[in-house]
C-alpha cells in the first residue's frame, strides 16, 4: 500500500436509534474532532477517518485509512460508543433513583459516554477552558493539522491524526500555539506534555486507567498534577478515557441543576469552587450509582437542548416581530 492510499470498508452494526443519538453524542462537547456530513457526521478516532449515519435500527459507517484486514472495525466502533451497554436499562435505573431524572429524559435521549484516546482527551479538555465547542473543535483541528501525522486526504480534505506527547512538547509549540490565540492555554499544552514525558507518557496516563486496578480517586488525584487540569478537566478525563464512569464533571450548567433540584442550600453560592464540585458530584454520585458520570451526561445534554430550544424560540420570535413591523410600514 502507498503511503497515505486511502482504503475504505462499509460496515453496519445493530443499534436502536433510541440507543443512540448520533448528533448529541457526537457533537455535545465529549470529542471535539466531528462534523455534519450529508446526512450524518465525519471525524476521526483510532487512527482512521469514519462517516456514520443512522438508519431504522442500524448503525452504518464508512471506515477509510491505512486499514488493517485484521482488525475487526465492527468492534472498535461499537467499543467507543460502549454499545455493550443498555442505555434503556440505565435510565430505568437512574428514574427509579431520582425522581427529577425522568424531566432530563423527556428532553432528550440515546446519549453515550465516548470511550476516547487519553492523550486526545486530556489535551482537548485543556483547551476546553473557558471556551465554547465551536472554538474548542477550531483549536484541536489546528493541533491536529500542525502537529499530527497525516492519515489521508479524501474528497480534498486532509484528515490527521491527533498529535502525540511528544510532537506537542517540541521546540517552537508554544510560540506557535500563541500565534494562533491558543493564550494562556499554549503554555499549559506544552507544559502538560513535558511534564508526561517525564512521568511516562502514554503509558502513565494509561496506568490510571480502571481495568488496571486504579481507582477513581487516585486517577483524578494524580490528573490535578498536571498543568492546566483542574476537578473539572480531570474528572472529564476520568469519564470518557479511563473508564471510571463514576466521575462527574461539574461545570455550570450542572452547577444550576444541582442548585435547583438537589442541593438548594447551594444557591447562595455563584461559583463552582473545588469543595462545592466535590459536594455535588458526591451527592450525584451517591444517588445515581456506579455510572453517575453517564446519567450526568444526558442530564447536561438536556439542558443545553432546553438552551437551544429557548434561544430558537427568542429568535423566530423577533424576526417574526421585525417582519412584522417591516410589513407596517408598507400602510
Amino acid at each position: 500500500m502507498h503511503e497515505n492510499e486511502v482504503r475504505t470498508k462499509h460496515g453496519k452494526i445493530a443499534c436502536l436509534s433510541s440507543e443512540l443519538d448520533l448528533g448529541i453524542t457526537l457533537k455535545g462537547g465529549q470529542s471535539f474532532r466531528w462534523f455534519n456530513y450529508n446526512n450524518g457526521y465525519r471525524g476521526v478516532f483510532g487512527g482512521y477517518v469514519w462517516t456514520l449515519t443512522q438508519h431504522d435500527n442500524y448503525l452504518f459507517y464508512n471506515v477509510q485509512g491505512p486499514l488493517v484486514d485484521s482488525k475487526n472495525y465492527d468492534t472498535i466502533l461499537s467499543d467507543y460508543f460502549r454499545l455493550n451497554e443498555c442505555l434503556k436499562d440505565l435510565c430505568e435505573k437512574w428514574t427509579a433513583a431520582d425522581p427529577h431524572f425522568k424531566e432530563s429524559l423527556n428532553k432528550t435521549n440515546g446519549v453515550r459516554i465516548l470511550n476516547q484516546d487519553v492523550v486526545e482527551n486530556v489535551f482537548s479538555f485543556i483547551c476546553s477552558s473557558n471556551n465554547n465547542i465551536q472554538r474548542i473543535s477550531g483549536m484541536v483541528e489546528k493541533l491536529c493539522m500542525f502537529f499530527g501525522e497525516k492519515i489521508c486526504s479524501i474528497e480534498g480534505k486532509d484528515y490527521y491524526k491527533f498529535p502525540s506527547i511528544e510532537a506537542l512538547a517540541s521546540k517552537d509549540v508554544e510560540s506557535k500555539l500563541r500565534e494562533e490565540k491558543f493564550g494562556y492555554r499554549a503554555e499549559y499544552i506544552v507544559n502538560t506534555a513535558m511534564h508526561l514525558i517525564d512521568l511516562g507518557g502514554k503509558q502513565w496516563l494509561s496506568n490510571l486507567h480502571k481495568k488496571n486496578n486504579t481507582s477513581y480517586a487516585k486517577a483524578r488525584e494524580q490528573l490535578i498534577i498536571l498543568p492546566g487540569i483542574g476537578p473539572k478537566v480531570a474528572d472529564c478525563v476520568c469519564l470518557m478515557s479511563l473508564g471510571h464512569l463514576e466521575a462527574i464533571p461539574v461545570d455550570t450548567h450542572i452547577f444550576q441543576i444541582a442548585r435547583a433540584r438537589y442541593l438548594p442550600h447551594l444557591k447562595q453560592y455563584k461559583t463552582v469552587t473545588p469543595k462545592i464540585h466535590a459536594e455535588i458530584s458526591n451527592y450525584l454520585r451517591e444517588l445515581w450509582g456506579p455510572l453517575a458520570g453517564w446519567a450526568q451526561a444526558l442530564v447536561f445534554c438536556a439542558k443545553i437542548n432546553d438552551i437551544s430550544a429557548r434561544t430558537r424560540s427568542r429568535i423566530k420570535r423577533k424576526n417574526s416581530t421585525s417582519s412584522m413591523l417591516r410589513n407596517l410600514k408598507k400602510f
